[in-house]
């Protein structure tokens, strides 16, 4: 997880490029992209939380996909430590 000083960085690496040398208040105009951004990855956020309670009551009235998802992620985790056994250190 990325902290506030992540997303502090992520910011103050970002959005100048997107402030004009002539601006005459850049913090309150580096405050609006910030709280722009912000907004929209919230928007996103709950799109993906609504796609995902849609999917979720459709998944879990289906055994049979329920199993083949536990079988594809157990076959993952299997290919994973294989891969993690034979990585040269």
């Amino acid at each position: 997880m990325c902290s506030i000083r992540c997303r502090s960085i992520f910011f103050f690496a970002f959005l100048p490029q997107f402030t004009s040398i002539r601006e005459p208040h850049p913090v309150a105009r580096m405050l609006e992209l910030s709280a722009v951004f912000m907004l929209l990855t919230f928007v996103v956020f709950v799109g993906y939380g609504l796609f995902a309670a849609a999917v979720r009551s459709r998944v879990i009235a289906r055994p049979r996909v329920l199993a083949w998802m536990r079988r594809t992620f157990a076959a993952a985790f299997v290919a994973l430590a294989a891969k993690l056994a034979l990585a040269d250190r």
